[in-house]
């Protein structure tokens, strides 16, 4: 009997989690096969300052397929990902949202398509972003054509972190120990044959995202960054085609003043050039530090998270 993993990212999801249990749930009963199953709730508490972890630790009591890690703080959604993945026990492993966002009904035709062994990973891609700020649709699908341009990972537009994958893709996205992780970009690194389930958008059961468009941003760059040496070579490129241009404009000066004599104006032009070239200094500084701060955070080799309580067995936590 297969036993299946389920790994739940929380920060501050105490209204979603009983639904989002109980409509699991009902998925499961309802379907031939999957009732046939065994079945772990891993929840990640990501330092929630609301009543998420106590209402964990009611359900996990008189549930024995509920567990729980619960962090020291706030370490970020991609470090409750790894957590769960580490921490599960699984022949196969499920990420899902806890806010509904990733319909439970694809749960059957997800487990069928990878138990035929056709497939090694059942991802799922959001086609359409009914629902959501035109302004932040935008630039969504502008970073996912940016990345996919200038990275050798290809990542789907729409794709989710919603996915059901085999023992062995886990195993192998667990080997990648770095820091500064990128989980869409991490799914798609280690390859394996995948599907993908195109569904339409889906707002969440209760409750404000916890997303703001500033940390999508932040979000967005970490992804780049991570995948792609690129924005450096686009700052070299830019610092020759300017240093050329300079280089074009000094003879021009020169036989200007050997033609016509030396001149005062053009100041404000001057200024302007000035100005542009400092500000694309300025942006390749600011470029290179960038991955500097990620080499310097990978240096430090500090914990991806901070388990502070849990349910599961110490061993597994090492």
């Amino acid at each position: 009997m297969d036993l299946i993993s389920i790994v739940i990212p929380c920060l501050n999801e105490e209204k979603n989690i009983s639904i989002f249990y109980k409509e699991v749930s009902k998925v499961i009963k309802g379907d031939e096969k999957l009732s046939n199953l065994s079945f772990e709730f891993i929840f990640v508490d990501d330092g929630s300052d609301d009543k998420t972890l106590e209402l964990l630790k009611k359900l996990s009591k008189d549930n024995d397929r509920i567990k729980f890690i619960s962090f020291s703080r706030n370490f970020g959604k991609e470090a409750a990902i790894y957590a769960g993945l580490k921490n599960s026990s699984g022949d196969f492993i499920i990420v899902m949202d806890a806010d509904l966002q990733d319909p439970p009904s694809l749960l059957p035709q997800m487990y069928s398509s990878v138990k035929s062994g056709t497939y090694d990973c059942v991802a799922t891609q959001r086609i359409s972003r009914k629902g959501e700020p035109i302004i932040r649709s935008f630039f969504t699908r502008t970073f996912y054509k940016i990345i996919n341009l200038v990275s050798e990972t290809k990542i789907v537009d729409g794709a989710r972190d919603y996915r059901l994958m085999t023992r062995q893709m886990v195993d192998s996205i667990l080997q990648i120990g770095e820091y500064n992780r990128f989980s869409k970009g991490i799914f798609s690194w280690v390859g394996f044959k995948t599907k993908w389930l195109q569904y339409e958008n889906i707002g969440r059961q209760t409750g404000e995202s916890n997303w703001s468009f500033w940390k999508l941003l932040g979000y967005a760059f970490d992804g780049i960054m991570s995948f792609s040496t690129s924005p450096l070579y686009i700052t070299t490129i830019l610092g020759i085609v300017l240093s050329i241009l300079a280089v074009i404009f000094m003879i021009i000066i020169f036989i200007r003043t050997l033609l016509f004599g030396d001149s005062v104006e053009g100041w404000a032009s001057t200024i302007c050039v000035i100005l542009f070239l400092g500000g694309i200094q300025l942006f390749s500084v600011g470029i290179l530090g960038q991955y500097l701060s990620k080499i310097y955070l990978e240096t430090k080799n500090r914990p991806i998270y901070i388990c502070k309580e849990t349910n599961i067995l110490k061993k597994k936590l090492k």
